[in-house]
Order: C-alpha cells, then structure tokens, then sequence
C-alpha cells in the first residue's frame, strides 16, 4: 500500500536529514547564512520536523504537537544532539501514524486545506515527502558551501 511505501520514503530520507546534521564540521555552521541564502541548514531541519509533525503528527495522528513555524526561521543555535533527537523523534511518529491508515482514510479529503485547494490525504502525503526531500538538497548543498568556506 501506498501508505507503506511513504513510510518508507519519510524514514530513509529523515535518516539522511539526520546523517546530513551530523556532518556539518562545526555546530557553527549549521546556522551560517552565506551569500543570497536565506535559510541555514539547522532552521530547514526545524521547519521540516515542525512540517511533519503538524501535518502528520497533528493532523492525522492527533499527537498534540504545537507548531511555531516563525520559531522554525527565526531560532538559532538549537544544539546539533536537539535536532538529531527531534529528527529520531519525528521518524517514530510517522512509523506510527501511516501504517495505521487504510486506503479509505487516504482516499478521504485531507482534513484541512493546505495547498490552496481540497487534495486527497495520499496526494498531500506525496506532497510532504516531496517537501522533504526539496528541503534535504537545500540542507546537502548548504552544508558543503558553508564548511566549504569554513576551512579556506
């Protein structure tokens, strides 16, 4: 089912958010903005797992988790071991949410209006693995541009 294979595309590519954290040379850089970059590598983790776990912790598992998408950009200096803890942390709440949807509840209507439009909850999901794995190039090339320029 296609909630299976998602769970498995969120978790190999939440992994790699996770190995991508951890090979930044120095905690520093994680929060370098270079250039016409907007966003550093440690703000895109927090607003991917603010992502995930609104839309899917939230939304669809009735988890609780509150987000603060302005804190997601704005906070600085979060301690690498935090980030890795809340990346670990997400993975076990889609690894417990998507295996309990049926194809009936991904057929359904997502149960709030995200992109502008009613989606199916199976489209939105496509769309927030996408999102992720978007959000995963910006973070990989960020942190070979930063600790590029860190060692020259």
């Amino acid at each position: 089912m296609i909630n299976e294979v998602l769970n498995s595309i969120f978790k190999r590519d939440l992994l790699k958010l996770k190995a991508e954290i951890e090979l930044y040379n120095h905690d520093s850089n994680l929060w370098r903005i270079e250039k016409n970059i907007a966003n550093s590598g440690g703000n895109l983790c927090l607003h991917l797992i603010g992502n995930l776990n609104t839309y899917i912790g939230t939304i669809l598992g009735q988890t609780g988790y509150k987000r603060n998408r302005e804190a997601e950009f704005s906070s600085k200096n979060v301690p690498r071991q935090e980030l890795i803890q809340n990346i670990n942390a997400t993975i076990q709440i889609i690894d417990q949410i998507l295996p309990t949807l049926n194809p009936e509840e991904l057929k359904k209507e997502y149960p709030i209006i995200v992109l502008n439009e009613p989606t199916s909850t199976e489209f939105f999901l496509v769309h927030l693995a996408t999102h992720l794995t978007y959000h995963l190039g910006q973070i990989n090339y960020h942190r070979r541009l930063v600790d590029y320029e860190s060692v020259q």
